[in-house]
């Protein structure tokens, strides 16, 4: 255990231009992939953090052979996924949910677990779908074992994806190596997330898999992977959007300017929800040829906004609702209940801390405009929680972040980088 963190306080605008690490969505997809393909394949400017650190360690231990001697570049080389293996998930939802299907193309046994709370995060619809696809699975939910064979049927598969698109895209990305691929159907409430699985066909078809999606007007709730082999590619990975959150709010706290350097015009990340949501609050957003840059009025207009899509955004947007001038309701969320932490009570319960008027409800939060002050921020080892206190710390005297460290499961820099820009 480590003393609070004091949260820099923004006395003055921020102006500042900076570089962002990889996505981690998009690096451990690349990563699967790799070691799934029909050749090498390198990943550059991929993100270092201990998710993809975890992911690495996964798929070394099925057999692959990823080199990453070098910050800028990693090599990943397919092997020959035989042999016994231990997992461990982390915190990582795509470490426990992407590998058991790559697991059961193996020849031994794989086992899994991870920290303590990711034991109660869902895994059980993953689990049930491998077994209606022919893989031996032992378990229900951390810890579980795969017991690969070799090959793997496929086929047809219906699962409930409504407490996480990751049930979908975990499927897909090893499909094309199944005999007779993957033919999935979502049979539940709507399916949260969806840029995430929209980035997963992407990364497929640009490795040569043949994918259907859902179209409009068409199946909304099923998507179709070809038996096939997946190509190897080569990649570069844009930067982390999502983690751009707290930076872009900073210049909406404090008056200031921030750009983020390389952001893609276009793309399929959730973090690109930010354009919108920061020009709804009263921001000026705008490209500009270093990447995007946010300008912040110094004052904040409420929002009422469906988050479903793009659920991981929610603590960061909250920090930013309880700054605001207006009452705001966020909605569509329920489903982060079952990330790193129940986010929607870890918000309510830390907001109302501090001294924001939060009503909790089933799926959302309504957040009313109240006078704030300083006071211990708990993380719950989640880190979109710490992102939301520092935001809130960069507004309001005396904010205590616990264990900003947790930030390293995606931006391992981040609290120093935070606290350059914030104290000039």
């Amino acid at each position: 255990m480590t003393e609070p963190w004091p949260a820099p306080r923004a006395h003055h605008p921020v102006d500042a231009v900076v570089s962002l690490p990889g996505s981690k969505s998009l690096t451990n997809r690349a990563l699967v992939l790799g070691a799934l393909a029909d050749g090498p394949s390198v990943v550059r400017r991929p993100l270092r953090s201990r998710d993809t650190t975890l992911m690495v360690g996964a798929l070394r231990g099925l057999g692959a052979g990823i080199d990453d001697s070098s910050d800028g570049e990693w090599t990943v080389t397919p092997g020959a996924l035989s042999g016994d293996a231990t997992v461990d998930c982390g915190l990582a939802g795509t470490v426990m949910r992407f590998v058991p299907p790559v697991a059961g193309l193996s020849t031994g046994t794989v086992s899994f677990d991870g920290d303590p709370h990711m034991r109660l995060r869902p895994v059980g619809e993953i689990l049930g779908a491998l077994r209606t696809l022919g893989v031996d699975v032992v378990g229900d939910a951390l810890p579980f074992a795969v017991r690969g064979t070799g090959a793997v049927r496929g086929g047809t598969v219906v699962v409930d994806a409504s407490a996480s698109s990751q049930f979908v895209s975990a499927l897909l990305l090893a499909g094309a190596r199944y005999d007779e691929g993957v033919d999935l159907r979502h049979d539940g409430p709507p399916v949260p997330s969806l840029p995430h699985v929209e980035m997963t066909v992407a990364m497929l078809r640009e490795h040569g898999v043949e994918v259907d999606a859902p179209t409009p007007g068409g199946d909304a709730n099923r998507w179709r992977v070809a038996p096939g082999p997946v190509h190897a590619v080569d990649r570069v990975i844009e930067p982390d959007l999502s983690n751009a959150a707290p930076f872009l709010a900073l210049a909406a706290v404090s008056g200031g300017s921030i750009t983020v350097r390389d952001w893609p015009r276009e793309t399929t990340q959730a973090g690109d929800a930010l354009r919108e949501i920061l020009t709804t609050m009263g921001c000026e957003v705008a490209f500009v040829d270093e990447g995007l840059r946010v300008t912040g009025s110094g004052t904040l207009a409420g929002i009422d906004i469906d988050l479903h899509d793009v659920g991981e955004l929610t603590p960061a947007v909250a920090a930013l609702c309880a700054l605001a001038e207006a009452p705001s309701h966020l909605r569509g969320i329920g489903h982060i209940r079952g990330h790193e932490t129940d986010r929607l009570a870890a918000l309510a319960t830390e907001l109302t801390g501090l001294g924001s008027i939060v009503t909790e409800h089933a799926d959302g939060l309504d957040i009313e405009p109240a006078p704030l002050h300083g006071g211990v921020w708990h993380t719950y080892a989640d880190h979109r929680m710490a992102h939301a206190g520092v935001i809130l710390g960069a507004a309001v005297e005396d904010v205590l972040v616990e264990d900003v460290a947790t930030t390293g499961k995606t931006f391992p820099e981040f609290a120093a980088l935070w606290a350059g820009l914030v104290s000039g």
